[in-house]
């Protein structure tokens, strides 16, 4: 299985050095979730080893049951963020740096210590600062979104390309995570709405999920790391323009993307 997962990242690696979209990994192997989780991890490792980057945090992805269906699963996935995912708001992006980035509104959670295995809501809430984001989904393969498998997911890093990032706040009562209202703009027109209550019903609860399920693999959540917790809506595709995000009581981001 060694030589299958080493050939599997070989080939990821490759589609972004060469910045060549390449078939889903599922028509040529057949991974389960826990083989797919490793390719990641193999894929993160040569990373950091190559492009002098450092794991930054996590995203949380398939956070409704909508997403979930997709990939044929009962629960989310998480992808691994580095230093170079990270962007802060106002920022502009080249879409002909990327493949076919997507919009996912998203609440960005800031960790102000470490937590403890499998940290609850309370915890995490008590240790976290949180801030107005946009994740920028974006895969290696052809045609990806929304045709993707589980383990296509997990060995690509869950198509994580890019977050832009608001100035972090103080958090909230862990009810008051439901009620979040969110609006995307893009040029100044709106797009989409959305409430907070989408992300697994609490995005604190999705962060709950990824503390439990990194737990399992004998990993913790760190001071500093970034945690994009999962999309208020469905996907959009990322278009020429500026995009704007506005949440109550949070505030907003915005990121502009160029030719």
């Amino acid at each position: 299985m060694t030589s299958v997962v080493d050939e599997v990242v070989g080939t990821i690696i490759n589609s972004h050095e060469t910045k060549q979209p390449i078939e889903f990994i599922r028509h040529r192997y057949t991974l389960d979730e826990e083989t797919a989780y490793l390719v990641q991890e193999k894929l993160i490792h040569q990373k950091c080893a190559s492009k002098n980057t450092e794991v930054a945090g996590y995203k949380i992805s398939m956070t409704s049951a909508e997403t979930q269906a997709i990939a044929n699963t009962d629960e989310p996935a998480y992808g691994t963020l580095l230093s170079t995912h990270i962007l802060h708001s106002g920022e502009s992006i080249s879409l002909s740096s990327m493949f076919a980035p997507l919009i996912e509104p998203e609440i960005m959670f800031v960790l102000t210590d470490d937590l403890s295995p499998g940290a609850s809501e309370d915890e995490i809430i008590k240790k976290s600062k949180i801030c107005a984001g946009i994740e920028i989904p974006d895969a290696r393969y052809i045609d990806w979104f929304p045709n993707f498998s589980l383990s296509d997911l997990l060995c690509d890093n869950t198509a994580t390309g890019l977050v832009v990032l608001a100035e972090p706040i103080e958090p909230f009562s862990i009810k008051a995570f439901e009620q979040i209202k969110m609006e995307l703009f893009h040029d100044g027109e709106k797009i989409s709405e959305g409430l907070s209550s989408a992300v697994l019903g609490n995005p604190v609860s999705s962060v709950a999920w990824l503390a439990r399920k990194l737990a399992k693999k004998n990993k913790t959540l760190k001071k500093d790391m970034i945690i994009s917790s999962g999309t208020f809506i469905s996907p959009l595709v990322a278009k020429e323009g500026t995009y704007k995000v506005s949440y109550s009581d949070i505030g907003e981001v915005e990121v502009t993307f160029v030719q």
